[in-house]
């Protein structure tokens, strides 16, 4: 079964490019416009991975992401956005992401950060 992956960007082309390239990569995608969006979608739809981007109208990345860690604990999230963040202010956020990609970033470089921690997520998921 393809891996469920939510896109979380109020940048239109940049969320539908994503979706494109991890659909022809056999992931299903749902995508959400805002925060708003995404929560309402996520209290319906299960979801192995949320791409959320930091810059969003409303409710916020950080924000969307501190949320989701209290519904959906164990999904996990990866963090991007035009503007750099480091280590240590993603530790100070409390918001414990699986990683923090930097826009623009090449699509064969999120593909392949998405499929070593999908796999490493699964095989947490059966060594746990």
């Amino acid at each position: 079964m393809p891996s469920r992956i939510l896109i979380v960007d109020d940048e239109v082309n940049h969320r539908k490019a994503l979706a494109i390239c991890l659909r022809i990569e056999g992931y299903t995608v749902l995508e959400a416009e805002d925060g708003r969006a995404a929560l309402e979608l996520l209290a319906h739809e299960e979801v192995d991975m949320a791409i959320v981007d930091l810059m969003m109208p409303g409710i916020n990345g950080l924000d969307l992401c501190r949320r989701m860690r209290f519904r959906h604990p164990a999904v996990p999230i990866v963090l991007t956005s035009a503007y750099h963040l480091s280590q240590r202010q993603l530790d100070r956020a409390e918001i414990r992401v699986l990683g923090f990609l930097p826009k623009p970033f090449e699509m064969n470089e999120l593909v392949e950060f998405l499929r070593a921690s999908l796999a490493a997520s699964l095989s947490d998921a059966v060594a746990g």
